[in-house]
């Protein structure tokens, strides 16, 4: 029986379960331009209790309006396309309880958010299995993700804004990639569940690389598929180690706090936090973003 201890764990938002999007928020426009109330109208937007005014006045952005003209946008795909940590969460409780993990105690959900979040399957198979043959710690990394696949479908949902976002993308004629750390076969089901297959021309998996998130190597070699400069371009990233991937490949990284606290992916490297794409401060970044030419016609 393999019982390693967990670490003292990190303060974590908990882990809820899936949810629809919330309805009733600011969105980008199919006319390609973002909207805003006007004058001293109640903005539709709500700044959640998790914007404090320390943590607002750290999300100017200054960084990002530094882009413009922008020309490219990269986007993780685990907890920033999707909010797919509940059932990464759920996939790894049952498999690790069946092995006798922990003495068979469940991970809490403390746990997964400090030691798992984020991580890649080589690492994460290091150090939760130290003392496990490496070719059978990653089977049991390849069967958890065989379960998140039998899992996600019906229970994968799309952070809010996504899709008004993918269509100001596509309005513009912006660039742009998917670069993750998930295995192929996830991020392949994951991008289709979204609706994003064809939205995306290039898809970069960190274990297809020499090196994987933390390092900058996923999104260097994005970059260079794709024909983008990092002067102009801007990453979206949910986790700490894909922050530090984003900023030592020298782009500016937005940081959607969907499970992941603000004050990690600041620390990381984070030039914004956001808590999804109909947050108020990415539009108006956006806003100042935007190319002056709309379907790349003057």
């Amino acid at each position: 029986m393999l019982s390693p201890r967990a670490p003292a764990p990190i303060p974590r938002r908990r882990l809820l379960s899936i949810s629809a999007p919330s309805p009733g928020r600011i969105s980008i426009g199919d006319s390609n331009r973002i909207s805003f109330s006007r004058g001293g109208e109640k903005k539709r937007g709500r700044i959640s209790s998790a914007d404090t005014p320390a943590r607002m006045a750290t999300d100017s952005g200054s960084a990002l309006t530094k882009l413009a003209p922008l020309e490219a946008i990269l986007f993780d795909i685990d907890g920033t396309l999707c909010d797919s940590d509940p059932i990464h969460f759920c996939a790894f409780r049952e498999l690790l309880q069946q092995i006798g993990f922990n003495d068979g105690i469940p991970i809490t959900e403390e746990f997964y958010s400090a030691n798992i979040s984020g991580g890649h399957n080589d690492d994460l198979a290091r150090s939760l299995f130290p003392d496990m043959d490496h070719d059978k710690a990653m089977q049991f990394m390849d069967d958890k993700e065989a379960f998140f696949r039998k899992l996600a479908p019906g229970r994968l949902k799309a952070v809010d804004g996504l899709h008004d976002l993918c269509r100001w993308i596509e309005g513009y004629n912006l660039k742009r990639a998917a670069v993750t750390n998930a295995p192929r076969a996830n991020a392949e089901l994951m991008l289709s569940l979204l609706g994003l297959t064809d939205f995306f021309p290039v898809l970069v998996i960190g274990s297809e690389c020499d090196r994987a998130k933390p390092f900058p190597d996923p999104y260097l070699k994005a970059l260079e598929l794709i024909g983008a400069s990092p002067d102009h371009t801007f990453i979206f990233e949910d986790s700490a180690s894909g922050i530090r991937a984003g900023v030592a490949a020298g782009v500016p990284v937005v940081g959607l706090t969907t499970r992941n606290p603000a004050k990690a992916l600041s620390d990381a490297g984070a030039s914004l936090l956001v808590n999804d794409f109909q947050d108020p401060k990415l539009l108006s970044v956006l806003e100042e973003l935007k190319p002056v030419t709309e379907n790349g016609q003057a």
